[in-house]
């Protein structure tokens, strides 16, 4: 069967398979591109992953999904990554990376995947400040593993920003970052960093649109279970549905707690946040 199956194929592709015969193996279902149907399964789980993570810049041993879905997407994008890693045929190849480029722009991104997966993270944390500005993020604080308090203050050392490409530089700056010797008051371990001094209406009430989602977390599944980091919450904040992404902004509130007012802290331990004592 399997040897009449690949004769099948190869029929088709050379143009001497008739339409009806197609049609009769399309009604049960033949796959034709055996090789095109699991790179479509494979792009489904780096889309997952991407949409969990913020990135593709996975940990060599880190496996993603259950079952026969699981996608050992460490070794996967090493081996995508690598001279020739799509394939020999150059057209199928960009066909591949542009697939790459849609799930995620810096797949194949020229600077270390450690930067790039803490980059990331701190993307993700910042898009919760209403200014778009990275908050405050004291070194310990760390998000799947990565100590990311550390690396932003590594990263404002002046003979570390040194060493950065114009492109990670930028990037860091559209964060509020600078190195510490060029705007000491600036960026994440400066006093302008999101959440100090006055805080606007906006950002407030960006508090309570999460404080509503958390409510309803620990409504619904407890206060004693940690809310997962990729775990997206709808609650109805001003008569309209909003998707918070619960996990990434506890974790930010936690990160700088001790710049909320104490009515905030209120909330927070009122709704039972071991760490809000």
């Amino acid at each position: 069967m399997g040897r009449w199956t690949a004769a099948q194929r190869l029929a088709r592709r050379e143009g001497t398979l008739n339409a009806h015969r197609v049609k009769l193996l399309d009604a049960e279902g033949m796959v034709w591109e055996p090789r095109e149907e699991e790179w479509e399964r494979t792009l489904a789980g780096l889309r997952s992953y991407r949409a969990a993570y913020g990135h593709l810049a996975a940990r060599r041993r880190e496996r993603w999904g259950e079952g026969a879905d699981v996608v050992r997407v460490g070794e996967l994008m090493a081996n995508l990554r690598r001279k020739g890693g799509l394939g020999r045929d150059e057209e199928r190849a960009a066909a591949r990376a542009a697939q790459l480029r849609a799930v995620d722009e810096d797949w194949d991104c020229p600077w270390p995947l450690d930067w790039q997966r803490c980059y990331r993270q701190l993307v993700l944390l910042a898009a919760d400040e209403p200014d778009g500005r990275a908050p405050r993020i004291a070194p310990g604080v760390r998000i799947d593993g990565d100590d990311l308090g550390a690396w932003v203050a590594r990263q404002q050392e002046p003979r570390v920003w040194a060493r950065l490409s114009t492109e990670q530089r930028a990037r860091l700056e559209a964060l509020g970052l600078r190195p510490i010797e060029a705007a000491p008051g600036r960026g994440v371990e400066g006093t302008g960093a999101a959440g100090s001094g006055k805080r606007t209406a906006t950002a407030r009430a960006a508090f309570q649109c999460g404080i509503a989602a958390l409510a309803q977390w620990v409504e619904r599944e407890g206060a004693e279970r940690p809310v997962p980091r990729k775990h997206v919450e709808t609650v109805v904040f001003d008569g309209e549905d909003a998707d918070i992404r619960l996990g990434v902004w506890t974790s930010n509130v936690r990160s700088r707690f001790g710049t909320l007012s104490q009515d905030e802290r209120n909330q927070l331990t009122t709704l039972g946040m071991p760490w809000a004592g």
